[in-house]
């Protein structure tokens, strides 16, 4: 037997080239993923306004500064005085011993009305009190020189204030001149 010889026409093998060559193409693609959105910025937090510094907190008047000021003593006729202010001329309290009652009178520079609270240590006392005195008014209250809130006044721990409404509190030193007129009118 003879061998036989196949003859194939071009066109007939381009047919199966191009089947081949289109294998090795490679097959569409999935869309393109989207690119990965960008993280937000961070909002801006808007400046904080400064705010008004806070009240100051009440404080306890054994805690406060001290009245600027000295006691002075003074001998009258009718009585010692014990004067609390700057000067002895121009007092704002004043603590007088009227002998011939056997009384003691706290006086309070300026106006005012109802009733003198004294602190001490021991405590507030509210004392009853009339505006007296034309050219300098004072606000005054009387007590009895045998008065055990006279001691608290005199034994106060150091200092003792006295408020009237309307007017600052004065905080002042429990000095020995407050106790020599409160002992000089109990005598």
């Amino acid at each position: 037997m003879r061998p036989t010889r196949f003859l194939v026409s071009a066109p007939a093998l381009a047919a199966p080239l191009t089947l081949l060559v289109a294998g090795c193409v490679a097959p569409p693609s999935a869309p393109a993923p989207a690119p990965a959105p960008r993280p937000a910025p961070a909002p801006r937090l808007a400046p904080v306004p400064p705010t008004a510094p806070a009240a100051p907190a009440a404080v306890e008047w054994q805690y406060r500064p001290a009245t600027p000021g000295a006691w002075t003593y003074r001998a009258d006729p009718a009585g010692p005085v014990a004067l609390f202010g700057l000067s002895a001329n121009d007092p704002r309290l004043t603590l007088r011993c009227d002998r011939a009652t056997r009384r003691i009178s706290l006086s309070r520079a300026g106006g005012g009305q109802g009733a003198i609270t004294v602190r001490t240590s021991y405590g507030a006392t509210n004392w009853p009190a009339v505006m007296a005195g034309t050219q300098m008014p004072q606000l005054t209250a009387v007590r009895g020189a045998s008065d055990a809130v006279l001691d608290q006044l005199a034994y106060s721990r150091g200092r003792f204030a006295v408020e009237v409404q309307g007017q600052e509190t004065l905080i002042v030193p429990a000095w020995a001149e407050i106790s020599r007129v409160i002992e000089d009118c109990r005598g």
